[in-house]
């Protein structure tokens, strides 16, 4: 699978964040596997523990993002990820309308790796409650720093504000798995 460099939102670049991967590592199981990478992360901020479970507002502190939209269609699915292992599902019938939980029946297992300089999060989100490919993806991030100092990051951004919804940040492009 392509891995995707993340570039911060101009208007709110990071403090020691120096650089941000995501990728998607497997579409092959029952899961739908994503990792993302930063480096830099002497100041990085992480929300305490709180164990699985579906909340709000993960996006006020560091929550790792995807955004899934089938092809040809205006709907589109948001996943927000916390390192806290706290998570959300969204679903949206259009640009930002139409806002609904997405139901989940098994709920993502969500990793946090940090060293010195790098860290990885992991998610992995149950197949069936990811769009079927072909879809249009979007890997991005919300970084807290220190002094509540926050970066969005996301494959690009093309408003004068951060906004992971502008269909534009659906860069990534995963076509039909193949038949085994």
């Amino acid at each position: 699978m392509q891995t995707f460099d993340l570039i911060p939102h101009p208007a709110h670049p990071p403090l020691a964040v120096r650089t941000m991967e995501a990728r998607v590592l497997s579409l092959a199981d029952a899961w739908v596997r994503v990792r993302w990478r930063i480096d830099g992360v002497s100041k990085l901020v992480l929300p305490p523990f709180a164990g699985r479970g579906r909340a709000d507002n993960l996006w006020q502190t560091t929550c790792f993002e995807m955004f899934v939209q089938p092809a040809g269609s205006q709907r589109y699915c948001e996943f927000n990820l916390s390192p806290s292992e706290r998570w959300a599902a969204y679903e949206f019938s259009a640009r930002r309308e139409g806002m609904r939980e997405h139901a989940m029946r098994r709920e993502p297992d969500c990793t946090m790796r940090s060293g010195h300089s790098m860290a990885i999060f992991d998610a992995a989100l149950p197949r069936e409650n990811v769009p079927e490919p072909p879809v249009a993806i979007g890997l991005c991030a919300i970084i807290e720093e220190e002094g509540g100092h926050k970066s969005y990051w996301a494959m690009t951004h093309q408003s004068a504000q951060p906004d992971f919804h502008d269909p534009a940040c659906f860069a990534a492009k995963l076509g039909p798995r193949k038949a085994a």
